[in-house]
């Protein structure tokens, strides 16, 4: 079993991705790469002067490829509650599973709606501050979260805040993602 399945690959979901599997969750990502980044272009990313979304999808999805995360291209035809986790249904008919499901669905509910979850076209999915949704193990980021408020930054900041809540709830106290820079020699 999947430790967490992640759908959507727009900041939102690589972010999560990334978080999770640079600390040793087993983290699959599922998304056709069919997000708005493609028509984007950041000038109000922090860190980043000037990129083309398109560039800036390349770049992140290696990223999250080289810490150890699978992107499948693969449409999600269903989620449900299951006994652990969550059941995933996708369009080839495979069924996958996993202990956590973070969706990052842009501004379609389709899946959320499935699983229960409201949806309000201005207010997205109802859900805590780390995206923790009513449905226990559920997380919902960037657009679905925060219809009105698509920014790549925003997006990518929700995935990390429900990184970091899921790695806390796994070793039971909070954790904090933090790198420190090589020592000199």
């Amino acid at each position: 079993m999947t430790d967490v399945i992640v759908v959507g690959d727009g900041p939102g979901g690589l972010s999560a991705a990334l978080f999770l599997a640079k600390n040793g969750k087993k983290v699959v990502v599922y998304g056709q790469d069919k997000t708005a980044m493609h028509w984007a272009q950041l000038y109000n990313y922090l860190g980043i002067a000037d990129i083309h979304g398109s560039e800036f999808q390349k770049i992140a999805r290696k990223q999250v490829i080289d810490q150890g995360a699978t992107i499948e291209e693969a449409r999600v035809e269903s989620v449900a509650k299951a006994e652990g986790g969550f059941s995933v249904k996708l369009e080839s008919g495979a069924e996958v599973s996993a202990k956590y499901l973070i969706l990052s669905e842009g501004k379609s509910p389709r899946l959320a709606k499935s699983l229960g979850l409201a949806h309000d076209e201005t207010n997205g999915v109802p859900a805590d501050r780390n995206g923790h949704t009513a449905v226990e193990g559920a997380y919902v980021v960037g657009r679905l979260a925060r219809p009105g408020r698509s920014q790549a930054i925003i997006s990518a900041g929700d995935g990390a805040a429900a990184a970091i809540d899921i790695l806390s709830r796994e070793k039971g106290e909070a954790f904090a993602d933090w790198d420190s820079p090589p020592e000199a020699k």
